[in-house]
C-alpha cells in the first residue's frame, strides 16, 4: 500500500489536509474517515490502515476546516456545523478526488457528519459505520463536557492535545464546548430528514461504556433509518471503541462488508 499526503482545494477558498491509502489496484468502494471533534488523521492511530488492509479497499482521511494544516474555520461553530460539513464540504472532497464510490466510518462529531453525508449522497455511498454518533445532547453528553472541561484546566490533557493540534488546540477545544453547551444547537438539531434519505446498510455502533451517549442514540437513529440498519453494543469499550477494540471492531466491519456490500454487488 503507498500512503500520501495532499491538499485538496473544495471551493469558497477552503483547502483541506487529505491522507490517502491506495493499493496497487483498488477493487471496491473507497473507506472514507471522518474524525472525532477532538480529531485528527493522525488520532485514527493505525485503524485506518488495518482496516484498509483487511478489506483491500482504498482509504481516504481527512481533517476537516479548522484542523490540522486545513484552511482555519470561522468561530464561534454555526448551530448546522454538523450538517454542512456532510452536505457540503464531504461531496466537494469526494468530487474533487473523482470519487465515485464510498464507504463512510465515522466517529463522534465524524459519525454525526457521515449520517448526513449518507443521506446526501444517497447510492454513492455503499454502506455506513458509525462509532459513537449523536443526534442530541443529551444528559451523558453534557455531563462528559463538565467532565473534560475539568480536565482540561486541571490535567496534562490540553498538553497532550497540543502534540496533534499546535496552536489551534485552545480554539478547537472552545469551539467544541461552546456550541455543544448551547441551547440553541440543542434546539436547531434535527437530523431526521438525513437518517430517512439513508439508502445503504449502515452499522450503527456505541461501546456499553461510552461516557458521552445514552444507548437510545444508537437505538433512535436505527429507527430514524429503517431496516438497512443495524445497532451493535460493544462491550468494554467506551466513547472510542476503534482505539480500546481494535482488533475486534476490524473484524466486525470486514464481516459487515463482506455480507452487504460485497454481496449486493455480485446480485
Amino acid at each position: 500500500m503507498q500512503i500520501r499526503d495532499m491538499m485538496v482545494p473544495v471551493g469558497e477558498g477552503v483547502e483541506l489536509e487529505v491522507r490517502r491509502i491506495q493499493h496497487q489496484q483498488q477493487k471496491g468502494p473507497v473507506l472514507v474517515f471522518l474524525h472525532e471533534s477532538l480529531g485528527s488523521i493522525a488520532l485514527w492511530r493505525k485503524f485506518p490502515e488495518k482496516l484498509a488492509r483487511a478489506t483491500g479497499w482504498d482509504a481516504l482521511i481527512y481533517n476537516r476546516q479548522g484542523y490540522g494544516q486545513s484552511t482555519r474555520e470561522v468561530l464561534p461553530r454555526p448551530y448546522d456545523y454538523l450538517e454542512v460539513a456532510g452536505h457540503r464540504w464531504l461531496p466537494r472532497l469526494l468530487d474533487r478526488l473523482e470519487i465515485p464510490e464510498a464507504v463512510l466510518v465515522g466517529h463522534s462529531d465524524g459519525g454525526s457528519i457521515s449520517l448526513v453525508a449518507a443521506g446526501a449522497l444517497g447510492r454513492r455511498v455503499k454502506a455506513l459505520v458509525t462509532m459513537a454518533a449523536h443526534t442530541y445532547a443529551d444528559h451523558l453528553t453534557l455531563a462528559g463536557l463538565e467532565e473534560m472541561a475539568s480536565r482540561y484546566r486541571e490535567t496534562d490533557i490540553r498538553e497532550r492535545l497540543e502534540r496533534y493540534h499546535g496552536h489551534r488546540t485552545d480554539d478547537l477545544f472552545n469551539a467544541w464546548q461552546t456550541v455543544w453547551r448551547d441551547e440553541g444547537f440543542h434546539a436547531a438539531m434535527d437530523f431526521g430528514h438525513w437518517l430517512a434519505a439513508i439508502e445503504c446498510p449502515a452499522m450503527i455502533i456505541q461501546g456499553e461504556c461510552d461516557e458521552y451517549g445514552v444507548p437510545e442514540q444508537v437505538t433512535d437513529i436505527v429507527a430514524g433509518i429503517g431496516s438497512s440498519a443495524r445497532e451493535v453494543f460493544l462491550e468494554d469499550a467506551g466513547h472510542s471503541p476503534h482505539l480500546e477494540q481494535q482488533d475486534q471492531l476490524v473484524t466486525l466491519i470486514c464481516d459487515f462488508l463482506r455480507s452487504e456490500v460485497e454481496l449486493k454487488n455480485q446480485n
